[in-house]
């Protein structure tokens, strides 16, 4: 059994990376600032390299969520099995609907509701649940949404262009966001990697401590590190591209600056998380990055009825997770039966979302439509070999 939970934390694990590759990537491929390809290639390289620089997050899973022994109360692999089903069967249906929901809450849910059912409401640390998990949910996606749209009147405002005598605006030149931006995504991939990778690494740490082979309150060891950080970046990798819809063009229309000040406060906000422990969603920092950058540029439309649908989707994640997970729980409980049950149900599960994703296929041709910022990076080339004057179109240079 815990062979079997090691191996469905690291396929949780790549859900999470699949799931999450938009938090990065989304708005600089929808600027065009990066290939899609190329984007989740270089999240996929990051994630991988961030998930060795910190292990604060994963000892707060392994030892902070559910309680491990130290007052009488063990966890056993099949309570964990559970919880990783309720978690894995979340990511798995908000990826099929679109949805950047989060990971880390659909993880934390399934161990609670797969603990609750499985041992009792006293094997839940609740006071590191709400300083760890809940509070940084309320105020990280605000936070990060108030620094983005900040950053963005800033950015704006000292880029702004106008005729000293007639005080007319002139073109703005904006282009050099679109560079900046595979900068600052790459800095959000790290800071993905530090963070997120790490749940998996505690869930694996929890497994061996529960089964006995490694002593409570002792932190990841290097194998288990390196096999996250390589799960996680193959799940990167493999795209999740019906997220990266919704955050390169869902929420907002995209341009340069307010791309590079969403990375930018995205960024800031999970490496400062991780820096603490807390077991921040990445997903909600980004989304609301992007929500209040998209705020901070006039004439920008914020498209309320999905920011409606992702933040009801976050409203469910935990309580949805956990139900999954006491469900899973109360099957594994009837002994190797139950338990063959719960694996076919979830594989069974899996396999039917997969395949009716493809009756609506999207992939890195088809994510997001970037042929506006194509085009102006394309006029810019032009305009500097042949030495042209100026553009006059506004849109073009933003």
């Amino acid at each position: 059994m815990a062979a079997l939970v090691i191996v469905l934390a690291l396929f949780f694990d790549f859900t999470n990376g699949f799931h999450d590759t938009a938090n990065a990537m989304a708005t600089p491929i929808a600027t065009g600032a990066i290939k899609p390809k190329t984007a989740v290639a270089l999240a996929a390289a990051l994630n991988l390299v961030g998930a060795f620089l910190s292990t604060e997050v994963a000892k707060t899973v392994s030892g902070g969520i559910i309680r491990e022994g130290s007052d009488g109360v063990h966890i056993t692999p099949e309570i964990i099995f559970a919880g990783l089903m309720g978690a894995i069967l979340w990511n798995m249906f908000t990826w099929l609907k679109g949805l950047p929901s989060s990971s880390s809450h659909a993880l934390f849910g399934g161990l609670i509701g797969a603990a609750v059912v499985g041992i009792g409401v006293y094997s839940v640390n609740f006071d590191t649940v709400m300083l760890k998990v809940i509070l940084p949910a309320v105020f990280a996606p605000v936070i990060a949404g108030g620094v983005a749209y900040i950053c963005t009147r800033l950015a704006y405002a000292l880029t702004s262009r106008h005729d000293p005598e007639t005080g007319d605006k002139l073109t703005q030149k904006r282009g050099g966001f679109r560079t900046g931006q595979i900068f600052t995504s790459s800095l959000v991939a790290l800071a993905h990697g530090t963070n997120d990778a790490q749940k998996t690494m505690g869930i694996i740490t929890l497994v061996l401590i529960a089964s006995g082979t490694q002593p409570a309150g002792s932190g990841p060891e290097f194998w288990v590190i390196a096999a996250c950080a390589l799960a996680i970046a193959i799940g990167t990798y493999s795209g999740g591209w019906r997220i990266i819809r919704t955050m390169g063009s869902g929420l907002t229309e995209v341009k340069p600056a307010q791309g590079f000040s969403a990375e930018t406060s995205t960024a800031a906000a999970i490496l400062a998380s991780s820096h603490l422990g807390f077991a921040l969603s990445t997903t909600q920092v980004a989304s609301g990055s992007v929500i209040g950058s998209g705020l901070g540029r006039k004439g920008t439309t914020v498209r309320w009825g999905m920011v409606g649908k992702i933040a009801t989707g976050w409203l469910f994640t935990l309580p949805a997770a956990a139900v999954v997970g006491a469900l899973t729980a109360l099957l594994v409980g009837t002994g190797p039966v139950g338990t063959a049950i719960a694996i076919a149900f979830g594989i069974g599960t899996i396999v039917a979302m997969f395949v009716y994703s493809r009756k609506s296929h999207v992939s890195h041709a088809n994510a997001v439509e970037v042929e506006e910022a194509g085009t102006a990076v394309r006029f810019q080339k032009k305009k500097k070999a042949s030495k042209a004057p100026k553009a006059t179109n506004n849109e073009v240079q933003e």
